[in-house]
Formats: C-alpha cells, structure tokens, sequence
C-alpha cells in the first residue's frame, strides 16, 4: 500500500451510529456508591455485611439536579464494585440491597437512580464491575455465566441505557483466583438488548479509556487508532504501510494514532477515548476530602471534551446517599462557567468560505458582519465522513502571528486565545490532512 493510499484510508474509518451520537453529547457523571462509602474505603474487600448500606435520606432527583446544574447529560451509576455488593435486589447474589436494613430490603438504588434521570431528561447508564470480591464463583467458567445473568438483570429491567461501563481490574477472588473474562459475551449481551447503547472498556468497543485518571486529555487524541489498541472494536481497515505492527500498545502511550504510529499498525478502527476523574481526590465520599478547585474542573473540561474526547466526572454521594453540599455546590459553578464561555455565541450570521491549497491543505474564511471581542474558538469536523484533520493554526486576515495552533480537532477541539482578540475575520489554516478537510463547523465566543 502506498503513502497517499494509506493516508486516504485512515481518513475514511468512520464512527458507529451509537458512537457519533454519543460524541454529541459527551459530558456525563459518574456516581460511585455502595458499602464503601461507610466503610471509608476505595476498593472494598467483599466481605462486608449488608447491614452497612443504609443511606438515612437518599435523594436520586438532587443528583440529577446537581449533574445537569453542571451541564451534564448523563449519568453512570456504580450498579456493583469490585466487593460484589448489587444496589440492586439481583436474584443471582444474597450479597445486595435486599439483605440490608435500608428501607427494609425492598429497595433498589439502581431503579430509582434511572427513574430519576428520566423524570429529569438526561440518559441513564451503569458500572458492572467485572471484578467480584464475594462471589465464590469467580475465577471459575461459572462466574462468566453468573456475571452476564447479573447484566442481563440490568439490561432488560431498568429502560433505556445509554452506557455501559466496564474496567479491566482483575485482581483475585475468594478462591484465591483470577478471571479470564468473557467480554465478547458481555457485548454481544449489550448488543440485544440495549442496541443504541456506548460501551467503554480499557480496549473499547466503543469508547476507551484515556489512560490515567486525573482529568488530562491529550495534545492530539485520534479517534481512529490503530485496532492492536482496541482489539474489541470493529477493524475497518486492512494492511500496513511499514511493517511490525504494534503488540504493545497501549492507552497511557502519549500517542495513539499519528502517522508514526499507526504506519506501522495491521489494521485501523474507531474509537474514542473517554477522560474520567472525580470531582474529589478519591472516588467514593471520604469526608475529610473537599472538592477540587473549579479552574481544575474547567481545565479538564477543556482539554477532554474540548479535545475530542468525553469526560466522565465523579461525583460520590455521601452516606446519607446526599451529595455533599460542598459538591452541589462546585457543579453549579462549573455550570455557570461553561455558559459564561459557550453560552453565547459570536457571529453565527457571519459566512465561512473555503480555499482549498492543495488536496490535503486548504484554509477556511470567517468573515463577520462587524467585529468583536473573541476570546475562544471552537471547531468540530464532521466525523460521521472520519477525523482528517492532523494539523492547524489560526490567525487574523494576512497576519503572520498565530493566534493558537493544534495537531487534531475531532469531534471537538477549544482553542483559547488568551486575552480577547477584537476583529471581523478569522482564518483557519488546514496545514495537512488524511484527505480532504472538507467540512467543518467553526463557532466564536
């Protein structure tokens, strides 16, 4: 395969249904709840009693409240962590909300959580640890059967789910073993029943993991990465440029998907990366913990869904089964500085031409009707036709100074420009490209 033909390639791997709807809206809470959070610890042992769980004011509608105050349109709950406890009465385990003193056994967090989200308009997903801590089964072929039945439980008797969330964590269980997990069963599950639904793992199918924890997006983060990365997703291309392959790849590499590093890969597939971290150092409610500071908060939004990634923010209730506060209360002020930078947008009745350079280089025009104050730009290609773009800058009309530069857009890339920079025309300078950039949605603030 030549240069010109590989390059071509890449730039036409494109996005599922499910995926390309999913990267519209791709700003989403976790809540991370069960018997750690009364035992003050993050991974639990799986020998707790269930007698632990009982939150005294459980309030699911003040968590989506809360989650959309901070613009957030989903939810994803911690249906069972890795100690094994189901906040929800599974009938294949005694070790859940059934056996506990909470609302006498009768309740199930995992319902009230989804009827929640749907009384409040936003999408309802859920975490299945693939990791049990209790379950006698697990390190056995049983514990696959077992696991999918506790999916199936999920998947058929809550509604619609928009996500499903596994990890990779594989430590042992009560027998002293380890798990070789059935994930093709897991999706093919996921598949039937919840067709419209994303699903994450540390290899995808449908959206991966980043690579760390604390809310830190890439420089360049490539959609179409090489398929040794994300054996789980469906390879849409065939072939190498440079021999080798890529045997060990993985998510915490700096670069994913870089002619340097795809080159050498056997096959090409799409699959976005998800940035996830919590809005407190750890990921269930410890008190003495606070919440971060917002600028924290607000850089890592920047640079997840403003860097063609999705973000995935932690939010734990506290044994009340409350949100803190303290929480609520930086949730609504990263809201409102989200609507303060992006609420109004500058110019939309201005025109954007474009002139094409060369095949894979071209620059696109904004002309507005009259200048303003722009303080940040927002750019977006239309990844249903594949991510193209691999390098840009902008600058004002005939001036060498750039005013920001990047590697990739994606389905979304914020440029900041620092201080306000006040004119009636823009331009964006495509410098290469996997194919021709030939769409691509350019929004001023």
């Amino acid at each position: 395969m030549d240069y010109a033909a590989f390059l071509e390639n890449a730039g036409r791997v494109r996005p599922s249904r499910r995926q390309a709807a999913f990267m519209r809206d791709p700003f989403y809470a976790f809540v991370h709840f069960g018997p750690n959070t009364y035992t003050n610890r993050e991974w639990g042992l799986g020998n707790e009693s269930p007698s632990l769980f009982q939150p005294t004011a459980l309030d699911c509608d003040q968590w989506v409240a809360a989650i959309k105050a901070a613009g957030m349109t989903g939810l994803v709950l911690t249906a069972k962590h890795h100690d094994g406890f189901c906040l929800w009465p599974s009938r294949f385990t005694e070790h859940s909300v059934k056996n506990s003193l909470w609302m006498n056994g009768r309740g199930d967090v995992v319902r009230m959580a989804a009827e929640a989200c749907r009384r409040g308009g936003i999408r309802f997903g859920f975490y299945l640890s693939p990791w049990d801590r209790n379950c006698p089964f697990y390190g056995t072929e049983a514990y696959n059967e077992y696991y999918k039945n506790q999916l199936t439980e999920l998947l058929t008797q809550y509604g619609d789910i928009f996500y499903v969330w596994f990890d990779g964590a594989c430590g042992e269980g009560p027998n002293g073993r380890r798990q070789r997990y059935d994930f093709e069963g897991y999706i093919d599950l996921v598949r039937r029943y919840q067709p419209n639904a994303c699903i994450f793992s540390d290899t995808g199918p449908d959206i991966r993991w980043c690579g760390n924890e604390s809310g830190r997006g890439r420089h360049a983060e490539w959609m179409t990465v090489p398929s040794e990365l994300c054996p789980l997703a469906d390879r849409q291309t065939e072939g190498s440029l440079l021999p080798g392959g890529l045997p060990d790849i993985y998510n915490d590499w700096g670069d994913l998907g870089s002619l340097d590093v795809i080159a050498y890969s056997r096959g090409l597939a799409f699959c976005p990366a998800e940035v996830d971290m919590s809005i407190r150092p750890g990921w269930f409610y410890h008190p003495e913990e606070a919440p971060h500071e917002l600028e924290k908060l607000l850089q890592a939004y920047m640079t997840s869904v403003g860097g063609s990634a999705a973000f995935n923010l932690n939010v734990p209730p506290m044994p009340s089964g409350q949100f803190d506060p303290r929480d609520v209360q930086r949730l609504s002020e990263l809201g409102k500085a989200l609507r303060q930078r992006f609420g109004r947008e500058i110019g939309a009745d201005g025109s954007v031409t474009r002139e094409e350079i060369s095949p894979t280089q071209c620059v696109f025009h904004v002309r507005l009707p009259k200048a303003a104050a722009i303080r940040c730009v927002s750019l977006s290609e239309n990844i249903q036709e594949g991510q193209r773009i691999a390098r840009f800058r902008l600058s004002l009309p005939g001036a060498r100074e750039t005013l920001f530069s990047g590697a990739t857009v994606g389905a979304r890339r914020i440029c900041p420009l620092g201080s306000a920079v006040e004119t009636d025309a823009l331009d964006v300078h495509i410098h290469s490209a996997r194919g021709r950039a030939e769409d691509l949605t350019i929004r001023l603030y």
